[in-house]
């Protein structure tokens, strides 16, 4: 079934809209559930709770994207999770490597204003990803987005490791460099 489609019955609150979107992008979202999560039952809770944030979203929203909606969605979902269960431990796993890893280009805050500097900062990143070669923006994408191992990564591209950190630890650079430049003036 097409995006339209399955927006259209979200639009006329037909519970098949559900199915069509577990069938279709179930497995994708799972899979950004479990790499940041890292537990079954959790990432199984997070998908559920993306059917039904989507069904609460739509109407009044249309996404343009139905594939990015959801999986923006289960990656919130999935973070706030992981915030919850770790929220007194620090440990292993993809999420605070990545966020470490990050924390070199980029620093977060709570703050009305940090919310709107978050939001420039969203479009001044895109602007970023689009000027990068196409495998280094999927690299990119794939470790600090869909937050995949580094071994993953080498896997789907054919890599070394070594090699997807040697590309990450160049895009970071070329992503503090590009931010310095944005927000020199």
């Amino acid at each position: 079934m097409d995006d339209k489609a399955i927006i259209d019955l979200y639009w006329t609150r037909d519970e098949a809209a559900i199915r069509a979107s577990d069938e279709k992008y179930g497995t994708l979202c799972l899979g950004i559930a479990r790499n940041i999560v890292h537990n079954p039952e959790d990432a199984e809770e997070c998908l559920n709770d993306t059917w039904v944030r989507s069904w609460n979203a739509m109407p009044p929203q249309r996404p343009n994207c139905l594939r990015a909606f959801f999986v923006k969605i289960t990656r919130n979902l999935s973070l706030s999770r992981f915030q919850q269960t770790h929220a007194q431990k620090r440990g292993g796993g993809e999420v605070p490597a990545v966020l470490e890893e990050l924390s070199e280009c980029v620093s977060g805050g709570d703050s009305a204003e940090d919310a709107v500097l978050a939001q420039e900062l969203s479009g001044v990143i895109n602007r970023f990803l689009y000027a990068l070669p196409r495998r280094s923006c999927d690299i990119f994408l794939r470790r600090y987005f869909y937050m995949d191992s580094t071994d993953n990564i080498a896997k789907r591209y054919g890599m070394t490791v070594g090699a997807v950190g040697m590309d990450l630890s160049r895009s970071r650079k070329k992503l503090r460099a590009y931010l310095e430049e944005e927000y020199h003036d």
